[in-house]
């Protein structure tokens, strides 16, 4: 049966001399494999629609846990800012590892709307760390370690809030603190903003360096100590922002 859906290309695999496997991510069902037939060949009508990182309309026969096949396709987006500029690919890159990761613990759909709206605000040349953050820190729930950023997870305290401790599992009031480092109130705010904010209505993210910064590193240790995660993409990020 002829089905349309939408998605965005996250993998592409050669299959025979002429022809490809893809990873669709897509809307409808989630990751799904397509075989296209053809696909390598200069003249085939199916190469634009099996790039990686191509996202669009996908007209497909589709058969639930097994190789769906490419009919036919629609571009909705090149993602042309993205492909053309080596520190957005490799941003890129790492997402869609990440949510590939992510989708496996978890089918819901926000995944994919988050994942998709933040892969547009990236190609709109948005701050891919900020981006990555918000994307990273979304994911969470779904992969079991969500954080408290609503009150105090030790006394429920909803004022006071000094600090975050990932082995806490979230915010800290000046009552409940030990032997934590106190953080800057903009970084607990920004935490918070992160979880909440809808992706697809992001305008602008003027965000200090400091502010990011320690963001980030805190995300890459919880990430590291909970996740169970290991992606070679993260790796080469890291170096990257260390450049």
């Amino acid at each position: 049966m002829l089905t349309k859906v939408e998605g965005i290309i996250l993998k592409e695999s050669p299959y025979s001399n002429t022809s490809k496997i893809v990873n669709l991510y897509t809307k409808e069902y989630g990751l799904i494999h397509l075989l296209c037939k053809g696909a390598k060949t200069i003249k085939s009508k199916l190469r634009p629609y099996t790039v990686k990182f191509t996202y669009g309309y996908f007209d497909i026969i589709y058969k639930p846990n097994k190789l769906s096949t490419l009919v036919d396709g629609d571009i909705i987006n090149n993602l042309t800012n993205i492909k053309s500029d080596i520190t957005s690919i490799s941003y890129l890159s790492y997402m869609a590892e990440l949510t590939t990761q992510v989708i496996k613990q978890s089918n819901s759909k926000e995944i994919y709307d988050d994942f998709i709206n933040t892969v547009l605000k990236l190609n709109e040349k948005m701050d891919p760390l900020v981006l990555t953050n918000i994307l990273e820190i979304k994911y969470l729930p779904h992969l079991g370690i969500g954080l408290n950023l609503e009150s105090c997870c030790r006394c429920k305290n909803t004022t006071n809030i000094v600090t975050i401790d990932g082995d806490a599992g979230g915010y800290i009031c000046a009552n409940c603190l030990k032997n934590e480092r106190i953080v800057d109130s903009k970084v607990l705010k920004m935490l918070r903003m992160y979880y909440y904010v809808d992706i697809k209505s992001i305008s602008n993210l003027k965000i200090s360096n400091n502010i990011k910064n320690e963001i980030n590193n805190f995300l890459n240790t919880y990430y590291d100590r909970y996740s169970g995660l290991y992606l070679y993409s993260k790796d080469f990020l890291k170096s990257l922002n260390k450049l």
